[in-house]
């Protein structure tokens, strides 16, 4: 079996527009949540998201390009470029041999709903109605990763993938089983998500999972004043290769992917269940080949909602009993929002910065910590020695994703 290192990263987020600019806002504790402007959303109850400010999709792509494709397609496409770049990758049979696998919950939802009351307010008027011939392929989940492909001239295994919110994590678990099984050609793995529209809003809110706190803190993961999640927007990719090769062309190692676990609670459509997470955990482990016992490190899901922190601190305790309080935790859904699709990949990424540079990122808006979420949450920047960690991400219908990661060998 093959080592599997990650090698390039690129994202997207509400706290930059580089991987770079996200992690350094993440480092100082910078809230990338603010009122909604994507739409008029006066009349909602739920006012804050995470979007994404200042993105330039023409650095990569012709106005027309831009015009015909959903913004998580734009999202998808831009990380995956930051990606390869960043990895020292551009062009050649290596690359033409590589894959992409790109996860999304919501997908092209954006237009869909543009293109929906577009032709509503048509018919109504006793105008033609008339969808984009270009709305189809570019809404559908598949779009961000066959595009990414196509721009980028990779020809090898293609996929997107979605599974709600653990769809960007599941994309980078399934890279990594593909590389560990030998597919000789790198991979770009992550997610990406434009679900700031009235659909997706008014949706998770009428399920009542979004947080209908008013400020730049709404999203408050493990504080006893949390009343959900906030909707947020972006992208974050991956570039995942054999070691053996990474070490052969010299490239710059941020971490190695060392385990991944894919699971279902088999439990209920929007409850999680902590067994189920907690299983989820222990496999993801087991694949690595490592005990609970030597995670130094745990991005948690975190989203903010009531029920999914407590059940996620009672799953992170039935894996790590004793030592549940001891190991440090970030929330950084704090700082981004909820990226569905898109926050694992950057939690993930993030968690390779930890690994490689001893920063671990603060959780912020935490004032009043959960009795029932009893976790060392880290709420200051803190450098420390960690060599293994665990990523974790949960979705909607009881689906589990989590990677194991570990620090670079010299």
């Amino acid at each position: 079996m093959k080592r599997v290192a990650i090698t390039g990263i690129g994202a997207v987020t509400p706290l930059g527009n580089t991987f770079e600019d996200s992690w350094k806002a993440a480092l100082e504790g910078c809230p990338g949540i603010g009122r909604i402007s994507r739409f008029d959303a006066s009349g909602l109850a739920w006012q804050m998201a995470g979007e994404v400010r200042g993105f330039r999709p023409g650095q990569y792509l012709s106005r027309k390009e831009v015009l015909h494709h959903d913004p998580f397609v734009l999202y998808g496409l831009a990380a995956s470029a930051m990606a390869l770049k960043d990895a020292a990758l551009a062009g050649g049979r290596y690359v033409e041999s590589g894959g992409v696998i790109i996860g999304s919950s919501r997908g092209g939802i954006s237009s869909m709903e543009k293109a929906i009351l577009k032709n509503t307010e048509a018919c109504r008027a006793g105008r033609k109605a008339r969808f984009s011939p270009y709305l189809m392929p570019s809404s559908t989940i598949s779009a961000a990763s066959s595009f990414s492909a196509q721009k980028l001239g990779l020809k090898g295994h293609c996929m997107g993938i979605s599974n709600a919110c653990a769809s960007g994590t599941n994309a980078v678990g399934e890279a990594y089983r593909l590389i560990k099984a030998g597919y000789p050609g790198p991979m770009l793995a992550g997610g990406t998500e434009a679900p700031v529209c009235w659909s997706c809003v008014q949706g998770y809110g009428a399920a009542g999972a979004l947080s209908d706190h008013q400020d730049a803190s709404a999203s408050r993961p493990f504080d006893r004043s949390r009343n959900g999640f906030v909707l947020a927007e972006g992208a974050a990719v991956m570039l995942l290769e054999d070691l053996d090769i990474a070490r052969k062309r010299g490239a710059r190692v941020y971490a190695e992917i060392a385990g991944y676990a894919c699971t279902a609670d088999a439990f209920h459509i929007t409850q999680p269940d902590e067994e189920g997470e907690a299983r989820a955990i222990r496999l993801a482990l087991e694949d690595a080949a490592v005990s609970a016992e030597e995670v130094e490190y745990i991005s948690s899901h975190g989203t903010s909602t009531r029920l999914g922190d407590r059940v996620e601190a009672a799953a992170l305790r039935r894996v790590f009993g004793e030592r549940t309080g001891k190991v440090p935790v970030s929330a950084l859904k704090s700082m981004t929002g909820h990226m569905l699709g898109a926050s694992g990949p950057l939690e993930a990424a993030f968690t390779a910065m930890v690994l490689s540079t001893g920063s671990i990122p603060p959780t912020i808006n935490l004032h009043e910590q959960d009795e029932a979420c009893d976790l060392s949450i880290v709420r200051q920047r803190t450098e420390a020695d960690i060599s293994l960690a665990v990523s974790p991400s949960f979705g909607f219908g009881g689906v589990n994703a989590v990677l194991a990661l570990k620090r670079a060998a010299e």
